[in-house]
Parts: C-alpha cells; structure tokens; sequence
C-alpha cells in the first residue's frame, strides 16, 4: 500500500526541506493539520531531519535562571508572578552568591547560556550589576530577559556581558498584556542596532489562539532575525486567570515546533521548546531550558523545587532522542554575513 500524505502539505514539507521558509498563509496550512494524522508525522519527520543536518546533531541547554519572584504591577494574565494571580505577595530576590552558585553547576554540566530572567520591575541596574558579578567568575554567556528597552539600555547589557537577550511579541499582546506589539517590536529593533543576540518564542500558546496569529508571530521571527525561535505552550498554574481556556497538548506543542522550524528556514542557530518534553524533540526542536530560580509558571520562588527541569533531566531528554547537548554550542558563533 502507498504511503501518501495531502499534495499541497507534501508541496510546503518539500519547501520546508530546501530551507526556503514559509510564509504566513503556508504556515497556517500546515497549523491546521490535524494531530496524529499521517501528514503531521510527515511534518514532524521533515522538521526533524532539517534540523539535525542544520545543527550538526547539537542539543542545545540553555539554563534559565529566575532572579527575582515578586508581584509584578504589568499584570499579564498567563503569568503567576504578577499582582492579579495574587501567588506571590512578597517579593524574593536571589543574590548574587546564589545565583553564582545557579551559574557555576550550569557551567559544570555544560550548560550553552544562563539566561537571568527578571520580573517587569526589577531595576535594570541590579540585572546589570549581576552580569557583571558573573562575567568575571563564569564563561557561560550570558542571556538577558527582561522588560522592554531603550537603546542606551540595551548598550549597557552587553557593557554588563551580556551576549543576547530573550524578548518575545507575546500571543494576545495588548490583549492579554498591558503592553503594545509595536513596543515589543521596538525593543528587538534595540536589540538588533546594538549587537544582542534576539532570542525568541511563540508564546504562551493556548487553545485559543488562532492559526493565523500564531504564524503571523512565527514569520516576525524569521522577518527579525532570531537566532532561535520555537514555541511555547501556556501552563495554567493553580489559580491562573486563564485557567478556564485550559491548555493544548504535548501532541499539538510538537506539531507547532514543527512548523515553525520550518518557518524559519535555513538563518536560525537552534529551535526550542518549553515547557522540556520529548515529542518536540523529534519534530525540529534541538533546544531546552533547565530552570532555577523564579518561574512565570510556577507557585515556587524557585521552580527547581517545583516545576522545573534541571540541567540533568534536560540532558537526558536530549540524548535518549539522538541529540549531543556535549557539543560546542551554535548559538554563539559570529553571525553570517
């Protein structure tokens, strides 16, 4: 019996297979696969295979290091760390011992970048004064994520050490957010003029989230140049105030990796999935995030007595689907010309 899969996804997977990208109505084509059919296998394989040959087989660990937990005024509605959710009523901070310590068993286990996440309001001088405790203790890169920036601003991250900073144009900005599209933009724009690595997601993805918006966010990172890109699901902590629209499955978090890896094309260092889970890891993604420390996600100050992954877990996860998380990272080459 002939295996055959839809003619137009076959058309889009064969695009996708040159590396060329794919455009917003393409994406949403294959968005709408449905889950378990031979076409999203198909899709998942393609995803794959591009980027095991892209990347060279490098699983990629970037360890995510939550600096502070406190009840964060901007309010947006998919994360615990914020006044509404009404989790934290006190603010944590972790100091710089503690997250030298955080940094130092990532470098140990061979950890490709400590990303330093802050809430909204956590002074910029503090993260700075962070980076630059560790740059002269650690040679991990360092990654910043944090709100958005000035120009001057982001001059000082990489005057601190930092080499790149995460910043996403978040599903349901200005909805579900106080914040505009048009600032977060603006704030990759920074990002670029200075020289940070711009680090991003597809987030926090929802069961209401429509094909359209999300490949509209999956062809801006391309458009933008990300140095990895990928998708993230929505994790409706105890309590969340958007507990009722529920969550999308592992199944569907791995078909949407698929497509956007091959959204992306042939410009992007690693694709990434969160929460860590193994389907994505077979379907494009080649990057997870260990977490410590303070968790949009999470009920726990620090995540890594809760929810999150560590860095061991991580690696194994990489390892038992045929990726290398040993090998130098692609994240931190000098970019192409």
């Amino acid at each position: 019996m002939t295996w055959r899969i839809d003619s137009r996804v076959e058309d889009l997977l064969k695009k996708g297979e040159d590396l060329a990208g794919l455009e917003v109505e393409e994406a949403v084509h294959l968005l709408k696969i449905r889950p378990g059919s031979r076409e999203m296998y198909a899709l998942m394989e393609t995803a794959d295979r591009i980027s095991r040959r892209q990347f060279n087989g490098k699983g990629e660990l970037h360890f995510h290091i939550g600096v502070n937990a406190s009840p964060c005024p901007y309010n947006c509605r998919f994360c615990s760390l914020t006044v509404e959710a009404g989790v934290f009523t006190q603010s944590v901070e972790f100091g710089p011992e503690r997250v030298l310590s955080w940094a130092r068993e990532g470098q140990k286990q061979g950890a490709d970048a400590l990303n330093l996440m802050s809430t909204g309001t956590f002074p910029l001088g503090k993260l700075l004064e962070i980076g630059r405790f560790l740059r002269d203790r650690v040679s991990t890169p360092l990654v910043a994520n944090t709100r958005d920036l000035t120009h001057e601003e982001g001059e000082a991250l990489l005057e601190a050490g930092f080499v790149g900073a995460y910043h996403s144009v978040r599903l349901g900005e200005g909805r579900d957010t106080p914040f505009s599209v048009q600032k977060r933009i603006q704030t990759i724009r920074v990002l670029r003029d200075v020289g940070l690595r711009w680090m991003n997601c597809v987030e926090p993805v929802g069961p209401e989230h429509t094909p359209e918006e999300i490949a509209e966010l999956m062809v801006l990172a391309r458009r933008y140049g990300a140095t990895y890109s990928g998708v993230m699901r929505r994790i409706n902590f105890p309590g969340s105030p958007m507990g009722d629209r529920g969550m999308i499955t592992e199944m569907e978090l791995a078909r949407m990796v698929a497509v956007s890896r091959l959204v992306m094309g042939d410009r992007v260092k690693a694709h990434c999935t969160h929460e860590p889970n193994v389907l994505s890891l077979i379907a494009g993604a080649n990057l997870l995030f260990p977490e410590v420390g303070s968790s949009p996600r999470d009920r726990k100050a620090d995540t890594g007595k809760g929810r999150g992954t560590d860095l061991s877990g991580c690696g194994r996860m990489l390892t038992e689907t045929g990726w290398d998380p040993g090998m130098p990272s692609n994240c931190f080459l000098p970019p192409r010309a």
